[in-house]
């Protein structure tokens, strides 16, 4: 998708998380440019949290129903995942791929050292769409590599007792591996750092124990419902919101009153700090600078989207004072 969410830090601030935490955030609405008449929230990056692992960037839009026009955009540093609840999605890139984006399956997006790519919902009337996408942040072994694109239908699925909390009742809740690793369970789907991104399907009146890895950083994410997650403090989590656990835990126990829905978000703490601004993930002012003019020049770096003429996205203009990286605030 298309951003147009300019950040720029100046203070020198800690990198890394060293401890468990339980820090509630709110998603916020932001301008989308492209998407016409659609409600989009960001959970990450967050001022104080601009990472969890290599995940930088989380968006949902939806659930709502909506016309979705994403004209062809540029990226580069990055992996895109998208992960579908409601609806249907036209997706298109450089590289000639040409798919529908539907539940269940994981659309994958590697940009390398450049991409781009469109998005446009189905037919030409408004229809329900809700769904994640997400960013990876590339590291410095991958970034600078050609552009690819997976799309992996059969993804794993971890079942994890869930018993009631008024009754000890068995259950289960069913877990979705949709990138890296969980529970001893990889993904298919390539990634580059040592990751976690899976949907969580808690039944109505269940608690399960998560378990995690202690040497990586988690957050959740509530999609439907609201949980109830013992993280000291036990904490609620509704939709819109995110729960960052920090590092050093080997599990967390989420309960929930109805049929509810999360996604967990993990990994290893990212190998630098980030210059994010509009589609671009890189490490300097200059190379931000650099992909901007390349976009705005119509460059070949990023090639041309199939199925589409001259529309695009144009660049934005380069903010007048000089990048740096986002950094943790506390």
């Amino acid at each position: 998708m298309s951003r147009f969410d300019v950040g720029v830090e100046t203070e020198e601030l800690p990198r890394r998380c060293t401890s468990p935490r339980a820090e509630l955030y709110d998603a916020r609405d932001v301008p989308l440019g492209g998407i016409r008449g659609m409600q989009v929230h960001r959970a990450l990056p967050q001022r104080p949290l601009p990472t969890v692992g290599a995940w930088c960037f989380l968006d949902r839009f939806g659930p709502q129903e909506a016309v979705m026009r994403v004209e062809p955009h540029p990226h580069i540093g990055l992996q895109t995942v998208t992960w579908p609840f409601v609806g249907e999605v036209r997706h298109r890139d450089t590289l000639g791929n040409d798919v529908v984006v539907r539940r269940g399956v994981l659309n994958l997006m590697t940009s390398g050292a450049g991409i781009a790519h469109s998005e446009y919902s189905v037919g030409d009337s408004p229809v329900a769409l809700d769904a994640l996408q997400l960013w990876v942040a590339l590291p410095e072994s991958r970034r600078h590599g050609a552009p690819d694109f997976e799309r992996v239908e059969d993804l794993p699925v971890v079942r994890l007792d869930a018993a009631d909390h008024a009754t000890g009742d068995a259950a289960t809740a069913e877990v979705t591996v949709v990138l890296g690793e969980f529970a001893g369970v990889s993904s298919p789907a390539r990634s580059y750092t040592p990751i976690v991104g899976a949907e969580i399907r808690l039944p109505a009146g269940r608690r399960v124990r998560v378990p995690l890895r202690p040497e990586w950083e988690h957050a959740l994410v509530a999609i439907t419902g609201e949980i109830v997650v013992e993280a000291d403090p036990t904490t609620v989590v509704g939709p819109e919101q995110l729960l960052y656990l920090g590092i050093q835990r080997d599990h967390v126990e989420v309960a929930a009153e109805s049929d509810t829905t999360l996604f967990l978000l993990g990994g290893e703490p990212f190998e630098a700090d980030l210059v994010m601004w509009w589609n671009f993930v890189g490490r300097s002012h200059e190379e931000i600078a650099e992909a901007q003019r390349d976009w705005a020049e119509d460059s070949d770096r990023f090639g041309h989207v199939l199925g589409h003429g001259d529309e695009r996205i144009p660049a934005p203009p380069m903010p007048t004072v000089r990048l740096t990286p986002r950094r943790r605030r506390r």
